[in-house]
């Protein structure tokens, strides 16, 4: 039974990295319903946040498949109740429709929106929450002359993870890398390397 899922992606942060990862939903014919990038708290290391609607065991397949790319640490995916997730949403209202309709500026109230910018011609507001309830305020200034509507992709925090820190420590015990050479060179004489 299809279900939605929030997938997340920590990688190395390489270029083409996006393409790819894209790439592995395109050949299942897996539509993406949002995806974001940022950095994570360890430099160097960025957080994919993926929302797809598909079945358990497809996401299982899709997960083994991602943590294959080399630059991928580690891949998790969760349902909505084992996350903590906002996304942001913006909206263009004519100004004069909210200086001369108080219904509007209640409204807005109502769903916690913070004005961003205020124009002669339109004023815009921004707002946090679950896509139902950003949607929602969107339909309601419909009527009063929404002008524009945009919507991020998801922010998420799983709840039971500990961040990629400990995740990548624990990784890093269970299979260690390759002890680092230092002060290796290539000895031009007879083309070898030599320590």
């Amino acid at each position: 039974m299809k279900q939605e899922f929030t997938i997340t992606v920590y990688t190395e942060n390489h270029v083409g990295l996006m393409t790819r990862i894209a790439i592995v939903f395109s050949r299942r014919k897996i539509n993406i319903e949002s995806i974001n990038v940022g950095p994570t708290e360890v430099k160097g290391i960025s957080r994919f946040t993926i929302v797809i609607e598909e079945s358990e065991e497809v996401v299982q397949k899709v997960a083994r498949q991602l943590e294959k790319q080399v630059e991928v640490l580690k891949v998790f995916y969760n349902t909505d109740d084992e996350i903590v997730w906002q996304e942001m949403a913006m909206y263009k209202v004519p100004t004069k429709v909210i200086a001369e309709q108080v219904k509007v500026e209640r409204l807005l109230r109502q769903y916690g929106a913070n004005t961003v910018v205020i124009r002669n011609d339109y004023t815009v507001f921004e707002t946090t929450g679950h896509r139902e309830e950003i949607d929602a305020l969107a339909e309601a200034l419909q009527p009063w002359g929404l002008i524009e509507f945009v919507r991020s992709a998801r922010v998420a925090i799983i709840k039971a993870s500990e961040g990629i820190h400990n995740a990548t420590l624990e990784f890093e015990a269970e299979q260690p890398s390759e002890p680092v050479v230092e002060n290796e060179f290539l000895d031009k004489r007879d083309g070898v390397f030599t320590m």
